[in-house]
């Protein structure tokens, strides 16, 4: 078990478990403040991240760093990461299998950060992380603890790019992570 970061994502960008390593392009291990209290954690790269090995670079991406600004954030008080490191083929969910070897990456680097708030963005990261049944339409926005920690899901950036009809309660869901941000964390700038 790597105890450091650099030893994580080395070992991370060696790894071989499951089908994806065949046709990524990049690792995507995740990018941020190492010290961050607040973690979002997306499904997994897209086209854009496997080609620069970092997450939430395409339209996505510049969606969420603007979703971040407006609740007084940005990527140098967060970290961001996936479930999977590696893009599934033609940007499909990542199947049970990939998310099942690659989720113990996650749990390393959460165990290294360790945050007060967890950030799931869309459903597969919240169904992985919060819990198996897990209705991002009905349940974006709620609150849950484990061990001391915040979780909650808002809608996945993508998901917001396809349809704008989201944005209204995702900007609440986004104040009510404000909120939370000021309450928990101890940082002076969060």
């Amino acid at each position: 078990m790597a105890d450091t970061w650099e030893a994580l994502e080395r070992d991370c960008g060696a790894c071989r478990a499951c089908a994806l390593a065949e046709t990524r392009t990049n690792v995507v291990f995740g990018d941020g403040a190492r010290d961050a209290e607040i973690l979002l954690v997306g499904e997994g790269p897209g086209q854009h991240e496997d080609e620069q090995g970092v997450p939430f670079v395409g339209p996505a991406g510049k969606l969420l760093d603007d979703m971040l600004e407006i609740i007084g954030l940005d990527r140098t008080k967060v970290y961001v990461a996936n479930i999977v490191k590696c893009r599934p083929p033609k940007n499909r969910d990542p199947l049970n299998v990939e998310q099942d070897a690659c989720i113990g990456w996650l749990r390393r680097q959460t165990a290294l950060l360790r945050p007060r708030i967890i950030i799931c963005l869309g459903r597969i990261a919240a169904k992985a992380i919060i819990r198996e049944d897990f209705k991002i339409t009905e349940q974006h926005g709620q609150w849950f603890e484990r061990r001391g920690v915040q979780l909650t899901a808002i809608y996945h950036p993508s998901a917001l790019l396809r349809d704008e009809g989201k944005r209204p309660e995702t900007f609440v869901d986004l104040k009510a992570i404000q909120a939370k941000v000021r309450e928990v964390c101890t940082h002076t700038d969060c």
